[in-house]
């Protein structure tokens, strides 16, 4: 058993690999958190697609993908919003046309004959290739977010749970949706280089959703998701070495186990508690 457990530490890909996972989930576990209060599951799988053009454009240039994320972030942001008032009352069709649409054409550009080997990972991310550079900007990037949010903890609680006390708060309802959706697409910046295009929402609603199972106080409940994100992490990194599986599709199973497993204590907990009552 020890040295199951340590065999993989031996390595500086696994190492490295493991040192993103932790960092990408416990900010993950505490923007996923106000992700799935505010309702915001489908925006932020939007933000993740509609970046997808902007990390193939940058990798095929050469620019650094956490800049062609941003412009595509940028873009599709801009397309949304003209898309939403154009369609007058089916604004959520119109951003499901516009997200779709980015995608194919970020996923034609990777999947073209011409385009160069490795572009099809920017679906699948590949934590196995995680540079120091990779972990140093996920620390710098990760720890605004959470100063980020603890600075605006109360007013995120305090709208969250009545949107009218917005004004009350001098932060207008709108105002403070669209920094939460800043904050949640920096995040996306971040862990999409680890785990891909097309896996990167599992990690920021997964174990948020896992927690909500289990606590409905806010701080318990960042601290749950935090755990189960860094925990379904580093067992999908270990699963990987031993089964010779994709990383990042081991990571999102084992959110996925996690998640059931939270999902059984809750019934667990709601049937004991109603047969002492």
């Amino acid at each position: 058993m020890i040295d199951a457990i340590f065999e993989p530490l031996s390595y500086g890909i696994t190492l490295r690999a493991l040192a993103e996972i932790t960092l990408i989930g416990i900010v993950s576990g505490a923007i996923g958190c106000w992700i799935v209060l505010y309702e915001l599951s489908y925006s932020a799988e939007s933000l993740a697609h509609g970046l997808f053009p902007g990390l193939v454009a940058a990798a095929l240039i050469g620019a650094p993908l956490l800049l062609g994320g941003a412009v595509g972030i940028l873009i599709a942001a801009i397309l949304v919003v003209v898309a939403g008032r154009m369609a007058g009352e089916s604004p959520d069709t119109a951003i499901a046309v516009v997200i779709t649409s980015l995608f194919g054409a970020g996923v034609l550009m990777a999947l073209s004959p011409d385009s160069p080997a490795g572009l099809q990972g920017l679906l699948f991310g590949d934590l196995l290739g995680t540079t120091v550079t990779d972990i140093l900007v996920a620390a710098v990037i990760g720890s605004a977010v959470l100063v980020a949010l603890w600075l605006l903890h109360e007013r995120l609680l305090a709208v969250g749970f009545d949107p009218g006390s917005g004004p009350a708060l001098g932060v207008p309802v709108g105002v403070l949706n669209l920094i939460l959706l800043g904050l949640v697409a920096t995040t996306i910046l971040v862990a999409v280089q680890g785990l891909g295009n097309l896996l990167v929402a599992a990690i920021l609603v997964g174990p948020a959703a896992a927690a909500r199972l289990l606590t409905r106080r806010v701080w318990p409940m960042m601290l749950a998701a935090g755990a189960v994100a860094v925990t379904a992490g580093v067992a999908g990194i270990y699963a990987s070495y031993y089964l010779k599986t994709a990383a990042g599709a081991s990571v999102v199973i084992a959110l996925v186990l996690c998640y059931l497993l939270a999902a059984a204590a809750a019934q667990l907990r709601d049937r004991t508690a109603a047969v002492r009552h």
